[in-house]
């Protein structure tokens, strides 16, 4: 079979990224870069492909097989419309949008095109979250009750230095970071009903939260409690325990989430399993075990998976939908905080 050719929207950090996974795949070929930045043609000509302006371009002169969409996110939606129309299947990088009402946009253009469309949450590929996820599905740990969960780390100066918009209101963690933890959530635990939220700024004092206490509500009845900080020196965060991000250091034994049922736990992403082998009880002694999981780089495993979409093997992973409600409860998330109530979360997926 051949080599899908795959042109890639967006040459900065996660484009590249994007780039060096296709050029090093055997299934994939990198068609042509997509980026309106002078400084895109070097990259261009030492990969030894076209660089177009824009997928209008693109798509007049040599239509790909699909389009990886690593933009800024405010381009998401007019690019993942622009392929969609155009009948090329894409991977659109997370945040699918900047709004719900984008993210809409999205979804319906995908139904009414019948083009797919897979979200860049690349987590959802990781073998950890995949093997948690098991676990919890087939009922080792009994009935879902909690979960608790930590995104907690420290950013340093140079970090709102090089962009002083990070001090202001949408520069946050919440923003940010929390997407990518409610996806993960979502993808242990099921579908988020309602959410709390409080906040401060304490810390580094900018005009945006440093810190957040959350409360979840899922439509299971379970409970969830996490805390996220990018002011807090911390090791408890999927970049820092799940070893799956090379930029990062890492202390793998530490655990960003506990997820907590009537007959056990299971930490992760340590995978440590404590269950009863008989009647629960807190006077009984748990079975210890860590369950075994094959590692392996959750991108490169997204784009094999995006492969199998492109030739009409299987549905997207994480869809449109998905990407959207992620999105939905993130948003629910900051309001609960700057408002200090209760926010529903739509029903997905409405």
């Amino acid at each position: 079979m051949s080599a899908v050719r795959i042109a890639v929207a967006g040459a900065g950090l996660i484009g590249r990224r994007h780039i060096e996974i296709i050029t090093q795949s055997r299934d994939a070929k990198l068609s042509a870069i997509v980026d309106p930045s002078p400084a895109a043609a070097d990259l261009a000509r030492e990969r030894g492909v076209e660089l177009y302006a824009s997928l209008e371009d693109l798509f007049a002169a040599d239509r790909p097989d699909a389009v990886v969409l690593a933009t800024p996110n405010r381009l998401h939606v007019s690019g993942g419309l622009a392929c969609l129309e155009a009948g090329v299947p894409v991977l659109v990088e997370k945040p699918i949008a900047d709004s719900v009402e984008d993210a809409k946009r999205l979804v319906d253009a995908v139904e009414s095109h019948g083009v797919p469309l897979l979200v860049g949450h690349h987590r959802r590929h990781s073998p950890l979250l995949a093997a948690a996820s098991r676990l919890i599905d087939d009922g080792t740990l009994g009935q879902l009750v909690a979960v608790m969960g930590t995104a907690m780390f420290y950013k340093p100066d140079d970090y709102f230095d090089a962009a002083p918009w990070r001090r202001e209101a949408g520069g946050g963690p919440i923003l940010i970071n929390m997407v990518h933890e409610v996806d993960n959530l979502r993808a242990l635990c099921g579908e988020i009903d309602s959410v709390q939220a409080t906040s401060s700024n304490r810390t580094r004092g900018f005009a945006v939260e440093d810190t957040v206490a959350i409360t979840l509500r899922f439509t299971s009845g379970a409970l969830g409690s996490f805390l996220l900080s990018d002011a807090a020196a911390s090791a408890r965060s999927w970049e820092l325990t799940s070893q799956e991000n090379k930029s990062y250091p890492t202390y793998g034994d530490e655990d960003c989430y506990v997820v907590a049922g009537t007959k056990g736990s299971l930490a992760v992403p340590t995978m440590r399993l404590k269950t009863y082998a008989g009647t629960p009880s807190w006077w009984e002694p748990f079975d210890v075990s860590t369950a075994e999981v094959e590692r392996a780089d959750p991108l490169v495993r997204q784009l094999e998976h995006f492969i199998a979409v492109i030739r009409g093997v299987t549905p997207p992973l994480v869809t449109g939908y998905d990407g959207m409600q992620s999105l939905r409860v993130t948003m629910a998330i900051a309001e609960a905080a700057a408002t200090g109530g209760t926010v529903a979360v739509e029903s997905f997926p409405a």
